[in-house]
C-alpha cells in the first residue's frame, strides 16, 4: 500500500477514534464529574488528525507545484 493510500485509511480509523472519544466524553459528562483522562482522551487523536488531514490538504498543491517546475 501506497504511503497516500496509508495516511487516507490511518486518518480514516483516527475519525472513528476521536469520534469514540469525544461520544464517551459526553457520556461521562452526563453521568458526573469525568475524570480528567476521559475529558482528555480525544486530544492525541485529534491531532494526528490535525497533521494528516494537512498533508493530505497539502497534496494537491504540492503536485502542481512539482509538477509546474519539470
Amino acid at each position: 500500500m501506497s504511503s497516500n493510500l496509508w495516511i487516507r485509511q490511518a486518518h480514516r480509523w483516527l475519525s472513528i477514534v476521536f469520534t469514540a472519544a469525544v461520544i464517551a466524553n459526553f457520556v461521562a459528562m452526563g453521568l458526573g464529574e469525568p475524570p480528567p483522562w476521559v475529558v482528555y482522551a480525544p486530544l492525541p487523536p485529534l491531532f494526528l488528525l490535525l497533521f494528516s488531514g494537512l498533508y493530505m490538504f497539502a497534496l494537491p498543491y504540492a503536485a502542481r507545484w512539482r509538477g509546474s517546475k519539470a
